[in-house]
């Protein structure tokens, strides 16, 4: 298995003006470079996602059974106290 593939892409021409401005802003040596790092920030903000997500349903998943929970210790605290 090969580590390293070639492959060739065309941009449109506002796009290539894009990879080449990050290119300097970034001071990246190569336009592929550039797409590196723009692929691995999108698997990072792609994978929180997913996580935020995950926790949410979690969290749902979990909100009523905690009130229950929550509701029958407050009666225990609040029992025989004026």
């Amino acid at each position: 298995m090969k580590k390293n593939t070639k492959s060739s892409i065309t941009l449109p021409t506002q796009e290539l003006e894009l990879v080449e401005d990050l290119m300097k802003s970034l001071k990246a040596k190569t336009k592929v470079e550039v797409i590196r790092r723009g692929l691995a920030l999108l698997k990072e903000s792609t994978d929180r996602k997913y996580l935020r997500e995950a926790f949410k349903k979690a969290s749902d998943a979990t909100k009523k059974s905690i009130q229950i929970e929550l509701d029958e210790l407050n009666a225990l605290t609040d029992d025989g106290l004026e």
